[in-house]
Formats: structure tokens, C-alpha cells, sequence
């Protein structure tokens, strides 16, 4: 997937807030992701929600990323999306893990695996945006 989507930066999402990213998944998608982190060298969370796509049928795939190094990967069971349909996932950032919240009512935690004051770069890809709220 390449980084066509969109990119905000100097987003200054503070511990303790969140962030809701609300897009429509294409008919057609095979995979999404949501990257929150520094830059898009370093990524706090990198989360993939996987169709089907390299190798993985209807998963959530999530990993960090620090100086373009990869981390070890978190597969959750959990998938609420639809091709060809909205969605909704909020982001809570905590000091020392990301609460990822589905419009389906689940959520998961993802543990923070290097320090940052604030998380100021957020991009999607593969999805369209349709808003994005911060709280």
C-alpha cells in the first residue's frame, strides 16, 4: 500500500486525548491504514485492517515503527469493516498504550514502544477520508 491518502501533520495529540478518524472503504479494498506517530519514519501505531492481504483474511494487523525498523507485529481477531461502506476508529492515546476503539464497540490496546511528547503525524491509506475529530 502506498501513502496515497492523507497525511496531517503537527497534529499535537496529547496523552489522555483522542483522535476519530471516520472514512469510507472502497468496494474494491484490500487492506487500510491508519498510522499515528512522529513522522512517517516512526510510527507509534501502524494500524492495517487486512481484507485480504498479504496472507491475512479479515485481520487487524497493528506494529509500531522507529527509524523505518519495524517492531513485532499484533494480530487482533476482531473485524468490524465492510467494503464498500463507512466506518469509524478512535485512537486514545495513553502514556503507555494506544486504546483502539471499532464502531463495533470493541476495542484493543496497543502498547507505546518509544517515547514521544505528543503524537504529531497522522496519514491514511486506502480509505477516504471523511472527517477527523480530535477530543
Amino acid at each position: 500500500m502506498a501513502a496515497d491518502g492523507v497525511v496531517l501533520t503537527n497534529l499535537n495529540l496529547q496523552p489522555g486525548h483522542c483522535v476519530e478518524v471516520k472514512a469510507f472503504i472502497p468496494a474494491d479494498c484490500n487492506g487500510f491504514a491508519i498510522n499515528l506517530g512522529k513522522d512517517a519514519s516512526n510510527f507509534l501505531l501502524h494500524f492495517n485492517a487486512r481484507f485480504l492481504l498479504h496472507g491475512d483474511t479479515q485481520k487487524i494487523v497493528c506494529n509500531s515503527k522507529e527509524a523505518d525498523a519495524w517492531g513485532t507485529e499484533q494480530r487482533e481477531d476482531v473485524f468490524p469493516f465492510q467494503q464498500g461502506a463507512e466506518t469509524m476508529v478512535c485512537f486514545e492515546y495513553q502514556a503507555d498504550k494506544l486504546t483502539v476503539k471499532l464502531s463495533s464497540g470493541e476495542q484493543f490496546s496497543f502498547p507505546v514502544r518509544m517515547t514521544l511528547d505528543s503524537i504529531s503525524f497522522l496519514s491514511l491509506e486506502g480509505i477516504q477520508m471523511k472527517s477527523i475529530t480530535m477530543e
